[in-house]
């Protein structure tokens, strides 16, 4: 596991390479959830999301040798952009492996920002096929979305800029899907926090983190009903344990409940987020009393957002 001091020097390492985005907040919505709530803004990243930060210090860790045969990855869009652009940044080629229903806009940025797409059925085991042949074929070294230590170290320092403007947070709450953001927020929290806890939140329709969490074990979903479609994935070996060790809860929300969210920070901050990054901020309205009093941190994951589908 990295050290503090190690986890420091990548992000210096990586600032080059990404933004340190703001923070910011609103009254209004300071009243609706009855508590102080600070939203570290994600969707203002390169690419629109924290995932380049993760992307870039995976790439970052590769040898030489290695960068010159590229990097693959499965990836519905978000991480797929982030590879994408974080090998463009470093001279390098991306193989991005895509499923036939990720939405268009995505793949768009992908092929943006110079990533070669190869697209699949819509399953992970399609996906990991498809990702393991390119990898056989070209040399490329393969990048998982979530479950790679670099790719969560990188996700970790949103929370350490988060820390380092706002000491005093009392907690930090960030969707949860393949676990990359929690795992890392967690790891920055325990190393420049004292008190600040770290909290998951995820729609009932896709609660295996939660589940995973009350068991023990890495839980699946037997269906993947949800609008916020980057929180589709599954937990990894390499985040869980970090998650189970220092993640305080996961909190479940409902549909509606992310839709009201996303609904709200539109309109009153004038920000666009996409349907995942508001599903911590659900979570913070459905649970009010226990934030009560609290300074509550957000991380607002990402703003790709297809226009011709919002949910309202």
């Amino acid at each position: 596991m990295i050290s503090k001091e190690e986890f420091t020097t990548l992000h210096s390492e990586i600032a080059t390479y990404i933004k340190r985005t703001p923070i910011m907040r609103s009254r209004l919505l300071n009243g609706l959830a009855e508590t102080e709530v600070y939203f570290k803004c994600e969707n203002f990243q390169r690419m629109g999301a924290f995932k380049m930060r993760g992307a870039t210090a995976a790439i970052l860790a590769l040898s030489a040798e290695e960068r010159a045969k590229g990097v693959v990855t499965h990836s519905s869009g978000n991480f797929a952009q982030a590879v994408s652009l974080s090998a463009k940044s470093l001279g390098i080629p991306a193989y991005i492996v895509m499923p036939s229903s990720a939405p268009q806009v995505k793949k768009d940025a992908v092929k943006t920002y110079g990533g070669q797409i190869t697209e699949c059925e819509p399953t992970i085991k399609a996906r990991e096929a498809a990702a393991a042949k390119i990898e056989e074929e070209t040399g490329a070294t393969f990048l998982h979305p979530s479950n790679d230590l670099n790719v969560i170290y990188g996700q970790g320092t949103a929370a350490k800029e988060f820390l380092e403007d706002f000491p005093e947070l009392d907690v930090i709450i960030t969707p949860v899907g393949g676990g990359g953001l929690l795992a890392g927020t967690a790891l920055a929290v325990d190393f420049y926090a004292e008190k600040c806890k770290t909290i998951g939140a995820e729609p009932f329709e896709v609660d295996d983190a939660y589940r995973s969490l009350e068991s023990g074990k890495i839980e699946f979903n037997k269906t993947t009903n949800t609008i916020a479609d980057g929180l589709k994935t599954n937990l990894g070996d390499k985040n869980f344990p970090i998650i189970k060790d220092k993640v305080s809860e996961i909190i479940r929300v409902e549909e509606e409940e992310i839709i009201t969210a996303m609904k709200l920070i539109w309109e009153r901050m004038k920000i666009v987020v996409e349907p995942s990054a508001a599903v911590a901020f659900a979570a913070v309205l459905r649970e009010k009393e226990k934030f009560h009093g609290k300074r509550v941190g957000i991380i607002i994951s990402g703003g790709n957002v297809d226009l011709s589908n919002l949910p309202f």
